[in-house]
């Protein structure tokens, strides 16, 4: 297919209620300008989700504007998207470190669940949209979204907060009053914010207050350390290739370039992700669908397996997951612009970016507490974005079917409760959650009477 896009009018001007579709665009230097918007839109949390699964940010957002060029050919430019780190894989990953797995461990892990993804896309892009919610109603993909968010609960209170609780007070409290308080573009860009007003304010606080006695993340130990150390920004090049996973002096794992290693047990913590992947990109292709007023379900199975195939790209070099990013449609929404020209031009601005050492250490060196500030908010969203799927369904919890296997996958996941199935395998966590709540819930459907199966029938009409 060759790429090209068709001037909108003059390039210049909207009339009121028009909108650019995808294969559309405007005047080079205002497309030039959105594609800035959307990398400023996605910014904060590509940079944000690989530093918190321990991989190398520069690596993760320059294969994040690869895989989003690779993405939009698959879907043949027909549905405009950019592909960011995804958060539906940190409590995989946390749960594979927590378990002594490293960087290749990790990748290995997520390649495969890429693989799930692709096949998974290929799948419905044969048998219909219809299949996703036949195998994954919004009853089921809510409570593994929910599970997910709400088992990363511990990571912040253990790990996080406790490296210095009153800059991740103060952070929390000014990514909650920008999100809510300011609203429109501002708002949707709150994480992003959030990372910059942390950074300064630890700086701050470290020249007024000094040293700080707390939890030290690298070490893993209490002890007195600056907030901010800048070290390793100063040593980094401005241009470069992101440097090879090595391990430091004091034996700790730097997260750079690597192929992956592939383990079953490390392989099962992760792939419950694929269910919440395939719920945002198949809530993507609907949202996108609605406002350029297109029938896009014909693509739906191009956009998941594409999602699938950015993530084994990022993956095979030791990048991180991909998925469809919320914060670019609401870039979107706010413009009427949904030119695939302006997500070409992000993509190349964020290889770019990734072509520089400096800015990548700049990021990796992001204060504990900061993260500690901005994590508890976005986890949170996350399991609460469980909560929205069944609320904009209509999901009924009056029905046993619904009530009963959800809310035991819920707990599963949340307490981190663990099966021991042999001496050398055992599920626990997100996965055991995740298969409670799947194979439970339809379970559940097929022994349920007549008049609760026809109850389920009424809620997704």
């Amino acid at each position: 297919m060759a790429i090209g896009w068709k001037l909108h009018g003059d390039g210049k001007t909207l009339a009121p209620g028009d909108v650019v579709a995808p294969h559309e665009r405007l005047s080079w230097d205002r497309t030039i300008g959105l594609g800035a918007q959307h990398v400023v839109a996605m910014f904060g949390a590509t940079f944000v989700f690989p530093v918190l699964m321990g991989l190398n940010p520069q690596l993760a957002i320059m294969m994040s504007g690869i895989a989003t060029i690779v993405f939009l050919l698959i879907v043949q430019n027909k549905v405009p998207s950019y592909l960011g780190t995804s958060v539906s894989f940190i409590g995989g990953v946390a749960a594979i470190r927590a378990q002594g797995g490293d960087s290749a461990d990790v990748t290995g892990a997520i390649l495969v669940a890429g693989l799930v993804l692709i096949a998974v896309g290929l799948v419905i892009h044969f048998a219909g949209a219809r299949v996703v919610n036949e195998i994954l109603p919004p009853a089921v993909t809510g409570a593994v979204v929910m599970l997910i968010g709400f088992n990363l609960a511990p990571v912040v209170a253990d790990t996080y907060w406790p490296q210095d609780q009153w800059v991740a007070l103060l952070v929390m409290l000014f990514v909650i009053v920008l999100s809510v308080a300011v609203g429109g573009f501002i708002g949707r860009i709150a994480i992003f914010l959030g990372l910059v007003f942390g950074y300064v304010l630890s700086w701050v606080f470290d020249q007024t207050f000094g040293q700080i006695t707390a939890f030290n993340a690298g070490t893993g130990e209490v002890d007195t350390h600056w907030r901010v150390v800048w070290d390793g920004v100063e040593s980094a090049a401005w241009f470069g290739f992101p440097e090879k996973t090595v391990i430091g002096p004091d034996g700790l794992e730097i997260a750079g370039w690597h192929t992956p290693t592939f383990s079953g047990t490390f392989i099962l913590l992760v792939l419950p992700a694929v269910i919440a992947l395939v719920a945002e990109n198949a809530g993507h292709v609907k949202a996108v669908g609605e406002m350029t007023r297109e029938d896009l379900d014909p693509y739906m199975g191009r956009a998941i397996a594409g999602d699938g195939v950015g993530t084994v790209l990022a993956s095979a070099v030791g990048g991180s997951p991909t998925t469809t990013y919320a914060e670019n449609i609401g870039v979107m929404a706010a413009t009427r612009v949904y030119s695939t020209a302006a997500y070409y031009v992000a993509a190349i601005v964020a290889i770019l970016f990734g072509l520089c050492p400096k800015f990548g250490a700049l990021v990796a060196a992001t204060p504990g507490g900061v993260l500690g500030g901005i994590t508890v908010v976005l986890y949170g969203m996350i399991g609460l974005l469980g909560a929205k799927i069944w609320v904009q369904n209509r999901v009924d919890f009056g029905n046993p079917v619904n009530l009963v296997p959800l809310a035991a996958g819920i707990v599963i996941a949340i307490g981190d409760t663990s099966l021991v199935v042999t001496d050398d395998f055992s599920l626990s966590g997100i996965s055991l959650g995740t298969i409670v709540a799947v194979v439970g819930w339809h379970l559940a459907r097929a022994v349920a009477p007549a008049h609760l199966k026809q109850q389920l029938r009424a809620e997704r009409r």
